[in-house]
Parts: C-alpha cells; structure tokens; sequence
C-alpha cells in the first residue's frame, strides 16, 4: 500500500507514487553523514595557524583516526585522574569488624568506628565510603550474633542448673 502524495497543493518532484529513499552519495562514509574537515567552533583567541608552533599536525598526531580531524590545539585530553585518599578510620573500622569474626569483642568498636569514619568522609570529601559502610554492616552483624550466642550460653546455663536440682543420689 502506497501513501498518497503530500497535501497542501506542491508537488514533490521525486515523488512517483511510491515511497523512496534519497540517492545515496557514494562519497560519503557508510552512515551517510559527511566527515568533518575542520575541528569544531573557531577559538577566537587561537594562534592563525596552530601548528607553526611546533605543534603535531593533525596527520602526524599519535590520536589522530584516518579520515578525521586531531582534537583543536589547547585543549587537553582525558588524562590521569589521582587516586582520592582512602579515610584511615574506615579502614581502621573494617579491620577490627572482620577481626571481630575470631575475637567477637571488636566487632562492635569496628562498627561505632565506621559510623565515625562515615561522618568524617561526608565532612571532609575523602574516599572509603564502602569500607565504613562494610564495617557498620559487618561490625553490627557479628555484635547480634555475639549477643545471641550469650543469650543461647546463659539459657543453656540456667535450664542445666534447673535440671540437676531435681535429680536425687
């Protein structure tokens, strides 16, 4: 099914009573669009010619793709960002949660510790969010299982001494 021609009384030139595409030109790449020649908006603060000052051109530039323009001159490239500095209380507070696993006693300091660190790393920016946040997790945890296991000795404890107060020899 064909789709009648436009309204508004113009004639398309190209249309013929069929729907079709525009000609292809095959100077084009494949997606149809053309390649830039030249780097995007003029800098108006821009030497005339960028390159005489001992600047790569862009043919010779080692980034430069076949086909496409260097990136303009004095803009710099994605470079290498420092690593941001770890808090040391969060790491302080993860150590004594995951050492709470055998010593159960610095399970609970590991977790107030973390939520210092966490109020510290807001305050000042820093990096180890994920290790306080580990640490409170962690810390908290293994603190109720703690408390659990004392609740378990002590009932185990008190229902013992019940039960042998009832015996005779």
């Amino acid at each position: 099914m064909t789709n009648p021609p436009p309204s508004g009384g113009w004639n398309d030139p190209a249309w013929s009573g069929q729907q079709s595409s525009p000609p292809v030109d095959p100077t084009l790449p494949i997606g149809g669009q053309p390649v830039p020649t030249q780097p995007g908006p003029v800098d108006p603060y821009a030497p005339a010619d960028p390159y005489a000052a001992g600047q790569q051109s862009p043919a010779t530039a080692p980034y430069a793709l076949p086909g496409y323009p260097a990136p303009a001159p004095g803009y710099p490239g994605y470079g290498y960002a420092p690593p941001q500095k770890t808090n040391g209380l969060a790491i302080a507070a993860l150590v004594l949660s995951l050492i709470g696993l055998t010593s159960c006693i610095t399970a609970p300091i590991g977790a107030i510790l973390g939520h210092v660190a966490q109020k510290q790393i807001r305050l000042s920016g820093e990096g180890g969010e994920g290790m306080a946040k580990a640490a409170i997790i962690v810390g908290w945890i293994l603190t109720a299982l703690l408390v659990l296991l004392i609740v378990f000795y002590v009932v185990a404890i008190v229902f013992a001494i019940t039960q042998s107060g009832d015996t005779t020899y």
